[in-house]
């Protein structure tokens, strides 16, 4: 991965994994520990799932650009519905508080991509790659009303 990639990857984590461990602590204190267990696992699923979009996504954008915009919303869309199609699995499980798995799932999301967002944001990402080859200076002359 390039340094821009992987310097969102980790703006985008990390605050993330804050909250994941916010919302153990409180998944802790008001479920117990499987409501800590829960929390714990919601945050690893949207660092996988998150983490795994925005590398797949970094790669199309270099390899098919024209297909980026389309990528990232299908993208997104099939993350949200694979993460609601885990709560759904999980509703009833006892290996952990579901409750608190669902909210720290959708709070760890919401984490992620308004992360991700400023990540962005403040990135110095060029749109149009320069070409060394070429000079910066204009190479067509400038046209005014005047004849020489």
């Amino acid at each position: 991965m390039p340094s821009n990639d992987v310097r969102i990857l980790a703006q985008a984590a990390v605050p993330t994994v804050a909250v994941g461990a916010i919302a153990a602590v409180v998944s802790g204190v008001v479920a117990g520990g499987k409501g800590a267990i829960g929390a714990g696992v919601a945050t690893v699923l949207v660092i996988l799932f998150m983490g795994l979009g925005l590398y797949v996504l970094q790669r199309t954008a270099k390899s098919l650009p024209h297909l980026f915009q389309a990528m990232g919303l299908m993208l997104y869309a099939a993350q949200i519905l694979l993460l609601f199609i885990f709560m759904a699995a999980f509703k009833n499980t006892t290996l952990f508080n579901p409750r608190a798995f669902a909210v720290s799932l959708l709070v760890g999301t919401l984490a992620w991509i308004g992360a991700q967002a400023r990540a962005h944001m403040k990135a110095k990402i060029l749109y149009v790659e320069p070409d060394s080859s070429t000079p910066m200076k204009d190479e067509q002359p400038h046209k005014s009303g005047h004849s020489s």
